[in-house]
């Protein structure tokens, strides 16, 4: 005799709802062994103390006089600051912007008159000009020379004279106190 019972469908709804619970818990452990497996490198990705050490810097200038400059070292990179004085300040407030090559106010390159800060590498090649130490060549404009090329700079670090095309860097700075400085 033949079985003559009809299924009901239970079974099929039942396996039903168990694939999709197999299905979407293989998807969710999956994702998670993906974005477990990808943190390392996005991390890795990310700059080292190092680095974030050297991002910035913060300097006291109070020891540094009038007249004189003094290099810090800013991501591998010499920073030259000098405290002008009141004559250095004049003659590049007075340099007719038409005799520059790189034209750009005294104005544009200092927050305070008197400080001075630039990356101290030239523009032509990246030789570090002469001129931060007393008995330094500073060149026919009295700031800065680079003797590798000929490449002359001004007091406020423009380019005079010679073959490097732009002035010199001006970077990012402020001044967090009256003689207290953050470059970067």
């Amino acid at each position: 005799m033949a079985d003559t019972t009809v299924p009901t469908g239970h079974g099929h709804d039942e396996d039903s709802s168990r694939r999709d619970f197999l299905l979407t818990s293989t998807v969710v452990v999956g994702g998670a062994g993906v974005i477990a497996a990808a943190l390392p490198f996005i991390d890795y990705m990310n700059p080292s103390a190092d680095v974030l050490a050297l991002a910035s810097l913060e300097f006291d200038l109070s020891g540094v006089e009038e007249g004189q400059s003094i290099t810090v070292m800013w991501r591998k990179k010499p920073v030259f600051i000098r405290r002008r004085t009141s004559t250095e300040i004049k003659e590049a407030e007075e340099v007719p912007l038409s005799q520059l090559k790189d034209p750009q106010p005294d104005s544009e390159r200092v927050e305070k008159p008197e400080w001075l800060v630039m990356v101290g590498i030239c523009t032509h090649l990246g030789c570090i000009p002469k001129g931060q130490a007393p008995g330094d060549p500073k060149g026919e404009y009295g700031g800065w020379f680079c003797p590798c090329h000929g490449s002359h700079y001004d007091t406020s670090g423009r380019i005079r004279k010679g073959p490097a095309p732009r002035n010199l860097e001006v970077p990012p700075y402020e001044f967090t106190g009256d003689t207290t400085i953050l470059i970067g």
